[in-house]
């Protein structure tokens, strides 16, 4: 088995992985929060965790993935108030969404996507564990943490008290005791979503949701917990502190793990800065496998400056890599399952120590050009196999090369209407070639310029000529 290392934000610096049980290893990555259609910053973590979990089970016999959907927010209720919905029916299309979206992204869906309205029983169940144990009270129809009552909470995010309370942009209420006091529930009003609970009608805080849920399907212990940056305080740090003394335990993440964010020229991707790209709207103009290469051409600790030159090239290196299995096919046709599922024992070492490498993917990505260099020059059948079997589990392993390649460059790539179809790029190509025979050269070249300006690329080999579309 290969050693993998994470950078921790917990410790702060690289450490070796070593589950609490090697026979079953859990994460946990923060999911959406679904008012709206996500946006492509939302898609990072996604798949960059989709990465790590394929990573995962190729090195342990069981690995449970669990990603959240929080269907219960102040933004779902504004955004359902407006287009006079409930909320149940505004979350339930964007979850939805959200699904068909990072399917489009080559995400495979989570082990258990579990539903912060479906978990209300177990949040109040912790939120009476914590008022009992006196890390929680209520006050004013609602009920708050106490931090002063957990001695480790700042440990994650190491901030000062100032930087607490001015970056959870605390409300500073006269029913706290605390101003780093926060909310693990609320009331509300009788036009707002609500539940019965010992403190009266109200609603779960944000935080006690992935503590709920987390118990309930991982347990009181996991080994990793994944999510955004930005997710870093004041939820992570507050959902560590509920968690470790509901649960009373010290250990409640052994690895936590944090992804860059993407960002539009100097500001950061975001739908209140008002500067978002949705998946939906790109995936009009990219292929979904075009933008995941292009997600995982930055270290996802790192921030990722989108633009339309990171997609073209993303594009090109892709173009790049199907060509050369498109030039070196096997004797025997493959099924679409061949090019999706890979194959554990030939997983190319270069990328699995890539990947193990705290999820490096861009030397991961630089690794499958190298095996696909390899495949350039193999000579022998048997050579030619095993390179290109090694390049599509390296490609599996980023979720990549799951086409034909012959559908990669003939398919038709975006929504927009095509002004030429398969057949009559046939035609034409057959038109060509009897011109070419005749010596009629002009012809031939009248039709190539042709095709080019439909945006159809020809490539003449020995084989015959091949088309793509640009």
């Amino acid at each position: 088995m290969i050693s993998i290392q994470f950078h921790n934000t917990l410790s702060g610096h690289k450490e070796a992985f070593e589950p609490a049980d090697p026979n079953h290893v859990t994460v946990y990555v923060c999911g959406p929060t679904v008012y709206d259609y996500v946006h492509i910053g939302n898609g990072r973590p996604a798949v960059v965790f989709d990465v790590l979990i394929r990573l995962l089970e190729r090195q342990y016999p069981k690995v449970t993935y669990v990603s959240n959907i929080t269907d219960i927010d102040d933004k779902i209720n504004a955004a359902a108030a407006k287009n006079n919905e409930s909320i149940r029916e505004l979350a339930e299309r964007f979850s939805l969404a959200y699904a068909e979206d990072m399917a489009t992204l080559g995400v495979r869906p989570p082990d258990i996507v579990p539903k912060a309205t479906h978990h209300i029983e177990e949040i109040i169940a912790m939120i009476n564990q914590l008022i009992e144990q006196e890390n929680a009270y209520a006050s004013a129809g609602h009920v708050l943490f106490h931090v002063p009552s957990d001695p480790l909470y700042g440990n994650l995010s190491k901030r000062s008290l100032e930087d607490m309370i001015a970056g959870a942009r605390v409300d500073v209420a006269e029913y706290k005791r605390d101003a780093k006091d926060f909310v693990l529930w609320k009331p509300s009003s009788d036009t707002q979503p609500g539940w019965d609970s010992p403190w009266g009608r109200g609603r779960p805080g944000w935080h006690i949701e992935c503590s709920a849920m987390i118990k309930k399907h991982l347990g009181e212990t996991i080994d990793i917990h994944g999510g955004g940056s930005d997710l870093t305080f004041p939820h992570h740090e507050n959902e560590a502190a509920q968690s470790r003394c509901a649960n009373q335990t010290s250990d409640y993440v052994r690895y936590w793990l944090h992804n860059g964010m993407l960002t539009l020229g100097s500001e950061k991707m975001s739908k209140s800065v008002g500067n978002v790209l949705t998946v939906r709207g790109l995936a009009q103009q990219h292929s979904g496998e075009v933008l995941r290469y292009a997600l995982l051409s930055g270290q996802y600790r790192s921030s990722l400056s989108w633009s339309e030159e990171l997609l073209s090239q993303a594009r090109a290196s892709l173009d790049s890599l199907y060509q050369c299995l498109r030039e070196n096919p096997v004797a025997v046709s493959l099924t679409s399952s061949d090019y999706a599922q890979g194959s554990a024992q030939d997983d190319p070492p270069s990328v699995v120590e890539a990947l193990a490498d705290d999820i490096n993917t861009p030397q991961a990505l630089a690794a499958l050009h190298e095996l696909a260099n390899r495949l350039r020059n193999a000579t022998s059948t048997e050579a030619i196999a095993h390179a290109r079997a090694q390049l599509l589990a390296g490609g599996w392993l980023l979720g990549l090369l799951h086409e034909d390649p012959e559908h990669y460059f003939t398919a038709i790539k975006t929504t927009q209407e095509s002004s030429i179809d398969n057949d009559e790029i046939d035609a034409k190509i057959q038109a060509r070639k009897a011109a070419r025979q005749q010596g009629n050269y002009q012809l031939a070249d009248d039709i190539r310029d042709e095709l080019a300006a439909a945006g159809i690329e020809l490539e003449d080999s020995r084989e015959g000529t091949r088309w793509r579309r640009l």
